[in-house]
């Protein structure tokens, strides 16, 4: 593969070549990545002599803007690896309320960027995620409830498709694909810049409330009747989680190397209304609450995730009701004497925006769901894979009667039948689509989308 570095102006590794292994690392350290070869963008331009060369020398493409979920893309034998984090171009349009964001940027470079202007967008729960592969999954946000998943709030996609062309994705140009990219994943080509909605939204009263994990029982069934509750405004969004914390600096003294549970609040409206909603969750006398005015560009910190790369997997699956039986299992399998080896299990209130599937919406047109489940762990060596996973996989189980029928994208932490992810009629769109777009299945992805003919998803 020697011949790769006739490829400029991009940086273009093969095995061997020093920065090799930083090169084809993905931010979940539990994923060892082999390529091919590793293609560095810096352009548009760049991306398609990548793809390119690829098409020209027999290999396939994955694009890779941070690599949180990379645990399924599988083997990357016989493929480049394009790892668009040096794309990082923001530009706001404060008339418009768009952003205009290129494939490696992270969702807290956007957020302190649209923060100047007054305006917000649907950013992931992590500060570092990638824009890019968030929105392709569908998007959830601590805003999501009030406006929607972040791929349908979607101007335009920039991308470069399987036959080298650079294209614009929009209503009006490129429609089908437009939708496709949508919450579809992937594997329609490699985005190179994302045109997104921006909202009028500069503070948000959110925080934390924090028990011993012995309390853990009393608050999920109060936090699930809140969620029941019809007259919860969309403005309001919460979560609750099991959490076990290290003894490290920067966690509070009285939780650290304590498990807790914890509830995560954001709210759009007054403190008063959030407080009014809060008040049966308070009486059960948390150790701390935090809730405060934030700016809105906060919010990625909000629930503590790692900023820096970590060896971990997560679980996720869409519920469509939560009885007290199945917080009652959650407790048993998560709680203070599950003995879990699970750093959080986490609930969160779906619903509102989420749920409503707008004419003109993408391939993810909504989440039927009243609830997301999220089990996740930090897995540094096999024995903490199997553990983890056969801990999620009881969660599964145990909720399974009131699983929705599809799964989550940006969440299935497993390759897993790509027809689970979207509806019967949407998903033989996309099929339809991948066949025009890339019939040969050039361009790779965590969840693949096969072309119409083909029985393999891989």
């Amino acid at each position: 593969m020697r011949a790769t570095k006739t490829v400029r102006p991009l940086t273009f590794l093969t095995p061997g070549d020093p920065g090799w292994d930083d090169a084809r690392r993905a931010w979940n350290l539990a994923v060892d990545q082999h390529p091919t070869a590793v293609a560095i963008p810096r352009t548009a331009h760049d991306v398609v002599a990548a793809v390119g060369f690829a098409r020209e020398h027999g290999l396939r493409v994955a694009a890779q803007g941070t690599g949180h979920h990379a645990a399924p893309l599988g083997p990357l034998a016989g493929t480049v690896l394009i790892k668009t984090h040096a794309m990082r171009g923001i530009s706001i349009d404060p008339v418009g309320r768009t952003a205009r964001v290129e494939a490696g940027a992270r969702w807290q470079e956007v957020a302190d960027a649209a923060a100047g202007h007054g305006l917000a967008g649907l950013a992931g729960f992590a500060p570092d995620l990638g824009v890019v592969g968030h929105v392709l999954g569908g998007g959830l946000s601590w805003l999501g409830r009030c406006y929607g998943l972040a791929a349908n709030n979607v101007e335009a996609f920039e991308l470069v498709t399987a036959d080298g062309e650079l294209v614009r994705a929009d209503a009006v140009s490129e429609p089908d694909l437009f939708w496709a990219l949508r919450g579809g994943g992937g594997s329609f080509g490699v985005v190179t810049a994302i045109e997104l909605r921006l909202f009028p939204v500069t503070e948000v009263y959110a925080g934390l409330l924090y028990w011993p994990a012995g309390a853990g029982r009393q608050v999920l069934h109060a936090w699930r009747k809140l969620t029941e509750d019809e007259d919860v405004p969309d403005e309001f969004t919460t979560t609750v989680r099991y959490r076990n914390f290290p003894s490290i600096s920067g966690i509070p003294a009285r939780l650290r190397g304590q498990p807790c549970a914890v509830v995560g609040v954001a709210h759009l409206g007054s403190p008063g209304e959030a407080d009014d909603l809060l008040a049966p969750l308070r009486k059960l006398g948390p150790l701390l609450d935090t809730m405060h005015i934030i700016p809105a560009a906060d919010l990625g910190y909000l629930h503590g995730e790692p900023e820096r790369p970590v060896p971990f997997a997560v679980y996720g699956t869409l519920l469509v009701g939560l009885p007290a039986d199945i917080v009652d299992e959650i407790v048993r399998l998560a709680g203070p004497d599950a003995r879990s080896p699970l750093l959080s299990v986490e609930l969160r209130h779906l619903g509102a925006e989420l749920g409503y599937a707008c004419p003109g919406n993408g391939a993810l047109p909504a989440l039927a769901a009243s609830h997301l489940l999220v089990a996740s762990g930090m897995v540094p060596d096999e024995q903490a894979v199997d553990a983890v996973r056969a801990r999620a996989e009881a969660l599964k189980s145990a909720v399974w009667r009131w699983a929705a029928r599809r799964t989550y994208l940006n969440l299935a932490g497993a390759s897993q039948d790509p027809a689970s992810f979207w509806s019967p009629p949407d998903y033989r769109r996309l099929r339809d689509i991948k066949a025009v777009v890339d019939p040969g299945n050039l361009i790779r992805a965590n969840h693949p989308v096969p072309p119409a003919g083909q029985r393999s998803a891989a």
